[in-house]
């Protein structure tokens, strides 16, 4: 089988980012499926090593992903020796870690930006570490739209084969109201539609979410979906594009679980947060669509509180992986792979 190889950042040296990245690059069935190449701390992978219940591997630093070896029992890693130890407190907000953890995602966002890597998936990082540390980005998303000359970075969540996209996201329910209208839909549809098509899921039809309950039962409960979204779904459909809605929120997520639709557009942030990590919380993955190069990622924090103690769980950083693994293929087809 030939394995991609998947760039991983440590995370924030101080929270849980190196204990799951740890576990994760070291699963057996990881180690069938990927090749996997850490950004990071040498110093901080060797302490991550003595936390409870940890596995121990052998650290291999190498200066490019040709000189990993990718085997049991070794754990490749592009050492950037950016933190100072004398400074360092595990479960500790830091300027220092979170510019250390911007420039491990800066490396492996240059691997696959120059073809070297096939899919970037990333365990959490700690947004006001960030800002303590001087890098002037909110988060992932605006590190990677930047860095790669994306606008407009898609947000995906996939959770057990169901995929859901955002019309709106980190606004107030108030502001995300305003913001439902057919042109926004329909925008979103289409490049909704391209990204699916870029991952390889090119069959099914797409659900657009209703708003008010019942989808507003033709004004009785609100006009959102008679004014906006009714029209806009008509509008794509005589375009074209394989399209339904709106349809109930109450029940178009569980539709989409039992195969319906191919994916849901949720139209507000908690609307489809919810729904994906009630089914799953753990497995579900963040895929951010739009971009020249495939990134997935954990949808959980640095878990400050716990970072350290060997309680962290690493099924979202596995799962992030496999999800890097599957999708991988679509967006190598035309570029060498190192």
């Amino acid at each position: 089988m030939n394995r991609p190889l998947i760039c991983i950042p440590m995370g924030d040296p101080a929270g849980i980012g190196p204990e799951i990245v740890l576990k994760a690059v070291t699963d057996p069935e990881i180690m069938k499926t990927a090749r996997c190449l850490v950004a990071g701390d040498r110093k901080i992978m060797e302490l991550a090593k003595t936390y409870p219940g940890s596995p121990q591997p052998e650290i291999h630093v190498v200066r490019s992903p040709e000189e990993g070896l990718y085997t049991p029992g070794v754990l490749d890693l592009l050492d950037l020796d950016n933190i100072d130890m004398t400074e360092f407190t595990i479960g500790e907000v830091s300027g220092m870690c979170g510019k250390a953890a911007y420039e491990y995602i800066v490396e492996c966002i240059r691997l696959a930006n120059a073809g070297k890597a096939a899919a970037v998936a990333t365990p959490p990082i700690n947004k006001e570490s960030l800002k303590k540390g001087g890098v002037d980005f909110i988060g992932h998303t605006e590190i990677f739209g930047a860095l790669t000359n994306t606008p407009d970075p898609l947000t995906m969540f996939e959770v057990r084969g169901m995929r859901v996209f955002f019309l709106t996201r980190h606004v107030s329910l108030r502001q995300a109201c305003d913001m439902i209208t057919k042109e926004r839909i329909k925008d979103y549809v289409k490049r909704c539609t391209e990204a699916l098509r870029r991952l390889g899921v090119t069959e099914g039809t797409m659900a657009v979410a209703g708003l008010n309950p019942h989808s507003g039962e033709h004004g009785l409960f609100g006009n959102e979906e008679v004014e906006e979204v009714y029209p806009a779904v008509a509008e794509l459909q005589a375009e074209g594009y394989d399209v339904a809605g709106p349809v109930s929120a109450d029940s178009v997520f569980h539709l989409a679980l039992q195969g319906r639709y191919n994916s849901v557009l949720s139209l507000y942030h908690d609307q489809g947060h919810i729904a994906t990590k009630t089914l799953d919380f753990e497995r579900t993955i963040a895929v951010t669509n739009g971009m020249p190069i495939l990134r997935t990622s954990v949808d959980h924090g640095t878990a400050m509180d716990i970072a350290g103690k060997g309680l962290a769980s690493a099924v979202s950083m596995i799962e992030a992986i496999r999800l890097a693994v599957k999708y991988a293929p679509n967006f190598t087809d035309t570029r060498q792979i190192g």
